[in-house]
């Protein structure tokens, strides 16, 4: 066994308290599972992972502790990611505003309002272009490591993979959860505009925190 699978454990454990805490991913998944149904919010999951994905690779490629001692780098990235959730957020509060607001079906998806690649997209964004979580797997992983069992490297990669679909499942249930709530909205155009302005306003809050907190 190449892990040492109470660690594992323990990480999924620490993984699962902080995935079931509402961020700007499952906010944006959430919102799009009510406003356009589960399969739109689901691709937006998929673009998350994916961006996961890439922030694992840049830890295991030792990219990760540059921007955990470099001042100047932290600060770009974090720059990029407080920029395009403000610039969700501000197109979120623009929608609610139009007065062609987009009504969910009652039967399925609205397909084409929102491709499926450009809702990876922003799904990858959203989850590639966070530094703290940059900075929290350098500092999280090597925990996990049991250095007994050989290729430290291997086994962050095992333990990153595994803390990466715990978080998709729990996305999913947000998603689940959000999409169950859809029908409360159908042919209400004042409640999906409040829907979108409210989550425009918390994305914008999210950006505002990302760019002022301290590292």
């Amino acid at each position: 066994m190449p892990v040492n699978l109470s660690l594992v454990a323990g990480f999924l454990t620490l993984s699962a308290v902080l995935s079931v805490i509402p961020g700007p991913s499952v906010l944006l998944e959430t919102s799009r599972a009510i406003t356009l149904g589960r399969r739109s919010a689901m691709w937006i999951v998929l673009g998350n992972a994916l961006g996961g994905l890439v922030l694992l690779a840049l830890v295991l490629a030792g990219l990760g502790a540059i921007v955990a001692t470099s001042a100047k780098v932290f600060m770009a990235v974090k720059a990029v990611g407080a920029c395009y959730l403000f610039w969700l957020g501000v197109s979120a509060l623009r929608s609610a505003r139009s007065r062609s607001v987009d009504e969910p079906s009652a039967t399925a998806d609205v397909p084409g309002r929102v491709s499926w690649a450009r809702s990876v997209r922003q799904g990858f964004m959203v989850g590639a272009a966070n530094p703290k979580s940059i900075v929290s797997l350098m500092a999280v992983l090597p925990q996990f490591v049991d250095h007994s069992r050989g290729d430290p490297v291997l086994q962050m990669l095992i333990i990153g993979l595994a803390g990466g679909v715990l978080q998709a499942l729990i996305e999913t249930t947000w998603v689940g959860a959000a999409g169950s709530m859809r029908t409360w909205f159908l042919g209400r155009r004042r409640r999906i505009q409040v829907l979108k302005a409210s989550g425009g306003v918390a994305m914008i809050a999210f950006a505002g925190r990302l760019a002022f907190e301290n590292p």
